[in-house]
């Protein structure tokens, strides 16, 4: 592993409800509270995970979640032409979610590992550098 991340929509869900791999998650928001690393994700992959908390528990949920991340050293990142062309190719190239796609150009324009347990992912063996949350490989 390296100081470089990037979450996924997975990793943020499995804190939130405290599944398999949320002590990774939290634990790797604490490093990048104490600058010992650097972690980020995409407005397109934090929009994935308001969707979900939306249907899960409800709108006023959403906000709880929000302000929680925001209150974190987590980075999220707006998404331009660049990366937007880069997962577009990573889409086309796949059988991939569109938003995965996201986290996987982020990762790889940070040069920085992904967080997940989607085995989605899988696919981009060798393209992309993984860190497995724990039960998921």
């Amino acid at each position: 592993m390296n100081d470089r991340y990037v979450l996924d929509s997975f990793a943020v869900l499995a804190l939130l409800g405290k599944e398999p791999g949320n002590e990774m998650v939290r634990e790797l928001l604490r490093e990048a509270s104490a600058g010992q690393a650097h972690v980020s994700m995409t407005w397109v992959n934090l929009g994935e995970v308001a969707y979900i908390v939306e249907r899960r528990w409800g709108k006023g949920r959403v906000y709880q979640v929000l302000g929680a991340l925001e209150a974190t050293s987590l980075e999220v990142m707006p998404v331009g032409r660049k990366l937007a062309l880069a997962a577009a190719e990573i889409k086309a190239a796949h059988a991939l979610a569109y938003a995965d796609a996201f986290a996987a150009a982020l990762a790889m324009q940070e040069k920085a590992e992904l967080v997940t347990g989607d085995p989605e992912f899988r696919q981009l063996h060798g393209s992309l550098s993984v860190a497995w949350l724990p039960g998921s490989k």
